[in-house]
């Protein structure tokens, strides 16, 4: 079961001025299960994304990097789950193309103003058939308070469905931010299977949108791993609808800027956590923050390579605290960031949780196991490394690697 994730409240989650969702059951891959998304977006408004770094990014991740740097007025959002719609060549980029039509078609917009987004099995071509008759049904279902379908309409492996919404005060106006997330395996940067939407009715301009989104995706979505695997599909996009009647904002200098970003990154970051707490198998949800280093690549570099290892997370996995394996990660770290190789390995503190590990090249001398134990039994833990050479930090959140992660991963396509 996920560590820790709330449960959704329908009722709490804030509708977006300006954004309706709709869902389908078109049985992509199953029966009886929401499967298929459409969200559809008021004109002018801004929408800003960003992508896997995979080189084999599936074909709708191709295409809704076309759409958006057109700079068509982008309508309208198209999601599905099953089929991931990656390593399918040209075939698969047809499929997006007739998919973008389809529902253009049926919601009588400019196909060029629809972005397509996949996510299920890679090397499977989309059933095109049941994909198409599904989007009237979605397109009826429209509605401004569907963000819990929606969030449960976008799921695959997951075991719960991801949301987050705020509602604050900007100009002497009430605005709101809902989005909803996906992922539970297959997570690690760039990005880091995720998909990520978050909306909101203030009015940003899409420069500084596309900007706010690069900066809170390094924040949140790329600063998780589960498996230390990149998938093909992921996605996050922000959409500003500007409906609130809160004014226009346009620079970081803005009184307003700093109110709404900061409520983005806590709802991504709320959103991207969701997903570690749901990763597959999951049984522990564990925070990593890397102090003093000469950068925030660094840092990150040395967070991931703790987040990632494989004996860490199984150490993690059986409350063990076998905790040379994490100094061993950060030594090897060097081999991804080359400014490591100076690393002084006496100059670091481990602390597990309050519990100081590790000093001076070696065990602390005020260490015990059973302090270790001690917290290692905990669902939710804290390991902080201070590297002591420089003022750059940076927090990265993983979990650990259970029998459940292995079966579920055995049995994906059955």
């Amino acid at each position: 079961m996920p560590v820790n994730l709330p449960v959704i409240d329908p009722k709490a989650l804030f509708p977006v001025a300006g954004v309706r969702l709709g869902w389908a059951e078109a049985q992509i891959k199953k029966q009886n299960r929401k499967d298929l998304l459409i969200i559809e977006i008021a004109p002018n408004s801004s929408v800003s994304g960003v992508f896997t770094l995979n080189r084999f990014c599936a074909a709708p991740v191709t295409l809704c990097r076309q759409h958006l740097k057109s700079g068509n007025d982008i309508r309208a959002l198209v999601i599905n789950t099953g089929c991931a719609n990656a390593g399918t060549g040209e075939q698969g980029m047809q499929d997006a193309i007739a998919t973008c039509q389809a529902v253009a078609e049926v919601m009588s917009i400019d196909e060029n103003t629809v972005l397509p987004f996949s996510t299920g099995v890679i090397l499977e071509h989309l059933p095109m058939q049941r994909l198409v008759a599904g989007l009237p049904k979605a397109y009826a279902n429209l509605a401004a308070d569907n963000w819990a379908d929606a969030a449960t309409a976008i799921m695959t492996t997951d075991v719960a469905p991801k949301a987050f919404s705020r509602q604050i005060e900007l100009q002497g106006n009430l605005v709101n931010v809902t989005g909803i997330s996906k992922g539970a395996g297959m997570i690690h940067p760039n990005m880091a299977t995720m998909l990520g939407y978050l909306a909101t009715d203030a009015a940003i301009s899409q420069p500084l949108l596309d900007e706010m989104t690069k900066e809170i995706a390094d924040l949140s979505f790329n600063c998780i791993s589960v498996d230390g695997d990149t998938s093909t599909n992921d996605s996050f996009i922000i959409i500003a609808t500007g409906q609130s009647g809160a004014e226009l904002i346009n620079d970081k200098q803005d009184p307003a800027y700093q109110t709404i970003f900061q409520t983005l990154v806590e709802a991504a970051q709320t959103l991207a956590q969701a997903i570690v707490r749901d990763g597959e198998g999951a049984t522990k949800f564990m925070t990593v923050t890397i102090k003093g280093a000469k950068s925030v690549q660094e840092a990150k570099t040395v967070g991931f390579s703790i987040g990632k290892s494989p004996l860490v997370k199984t150490a993690f996995f059986a409350s063990d605290p076998n905790l040379g394996r994490i100094l061993a990660a950060i030594g090897y770290a060097s081999r991804e960031c080359s400014s490591l190789d100076d690393l002084d390995t006496t100059s670091i503190d481990l602390y597990l949780g309050d519990v100081l590990v590790a000093e001076h090249g070696g065990r602390a001398a005020s260490y015990e196991e059973a302090m270790g134990q001690a917290v290692m039994n905990q669902e939710e833990i804290q390991v902080t490394v201070d590297m002591h050479r420089g003022d750059a930090d940076a927090t990265i959140w993983t979990c650990d690697f259970s029998y459940d992660y292995v079966r579920i991963n055995a049995d994906y396509r059955t």
